[in-house]
């Protein structure tokens, strides 16, 4: 049963107005970030945008240029990393080869001090949780990609963690295996409770498993939002254009809202006035069969993809459009067949 962040226990995060020169470039240029006690956010964005930074400098990996960190409304920033409390799990699984799977999820608590009674019965704990438990003595190299990225995840947890960070976790496996360990990674962080930072350039995987995602752009969040809010209503052109897809065709705005292909909708906050380039996400255009006299457009191609389909339209000003419709829709659908393609009523961000 999931929880919401406002009933979960776990240690606030604030990033303030964090700052990170590499001579002449910002890696971060004035970062404000906070996370609520047991919440989940993750950090979304392009290769170079800032993102791991961020997360380093809360790790105690890398010093920020200015700026503060704060755990549990202490100020961290000048704390080594070994002093922290942080749990981290990064894209390499960087589990000690010549130690077992139960020794590596003990490691931590070894270094802490803890009994060998204490480590073994918090190590099996953590792999009962992960679902590894009957590979207790085996060695990483005798485990899958995804198994040993679950044993990293146990062993991040064991030490009870303040703060669990997760750099690119899933990267570096296959994508039915990324998927079923997103799953288990989000199941087991509202089981813990643990407050979570995540970094991915994957944008199914922040919206999949996210209390709020921020995408990042040049080293500044660009918008921080639950995933549904960031997906139909995203603040900036560049938000809007990487998450998700998106049609950019003309639209006039009124009072509010956009006439765009014939029809009149809302439109989002930040939208422009006057003439501008609405951005309408392809599950909002409609398609509709018509006559050789009817319609607007004609199918290019269509694309299965199980329950749905891309249906590629060329409209006869010849400007393309990507629709999203039923399967079932689009089975009746060929190339060149004669089609009504409009808009649905749901807000678009309209921009210059």
């Amino acid at each position: 049963m999931t929880t919401s962040p406002a009933t979960r226990t776990g240690t606030t995060v604030r990033l303030d107005d964090l700052r990170r020169t590499y001579g002449s470039v910002h890696a971060l240029d004035g970062l404000s970030l906070e996370l609520g006690a047991g919440e989940l956010v993750v950090l979304l964005g392009p290769s170079g945008c800032g993102k791991t930074t961020a997360l380093r400098i809360l790790a105690g990996l890398e010093e920020a240029t200015s700026g503060t960190v704060e755990v549990g409304g202490k100020d961290i920033t000048r704390v080594p990393a070994n002093k922290r409390d942080m749990g981290m799990v990064f894209q390499a699984y960087s589990l000690f080869p010549h130690m077992t799977v139960r020794d590596n999820v003990a490691f931590g608590l070894r270094l802490r001090g803890q009994s060998t009674d204490r480590r073994t019965a918090r190590a099996r704990e953590m792999l009962e949780m992960v679902g590894l438990a009957e590979h207790e003595h085996r060695y990483a190299h005798q485990l899958s990609g995804g198994q040993q990225q679950r044993v990293a995840l146990a062993r991040a947890l064991a030490i009870e963690p303040a703060v669990l960070l997760l750099d690119e976790p899933l990267s570096a496996l296959d994508a039915k295996v990324r998927v079923q360990l997103r799953d288990e990674i989000r199941r087991v962080q509202l089981e813990v409770g643990t407050t979570t930072l995540f970094v991915t350039h994957d944008q199914e995987e922040a919206l999949a498993v996210a209390d709020r995602v921020g995408v990042m752009n040049a080293g500044r969040l660009d918008q921080i939002a639950p995933p549904t809010e960031l997906y139909a209503q995203p603040a900036t052109r560049f938000v809007a254009e990487f998450v998700g897809l998106s049609n950019k065709l003309p639209a006039r705005v009124l009072d509010g809202r956009a006439d765009v292909l014939g029809s009149r909708v809302p439109t989002v906050a930040g939208s422009v006035t006057g003439s501008g380039t609405a951005l309408v996400r392809p599950e909002s255009v409609t398609v509709a069969e018509a006559g050789d006299a009817d319609g607007n457009a004609r199918v290019v191609s269509v694309a299965f993809l199980g329950p749905v389909s891309r249906v590629y339209c060329r409209l006869d000003d010849g400007q393309e459009v990507l629709a999203q419709v039923a399967s079932s829709l689009a089975a009746r659908l060929s190339p060149e067949s004669r089609i009504s393609v409009g808009v649905e009523a749901t807000p678009v961000l309209v921009v210059e």
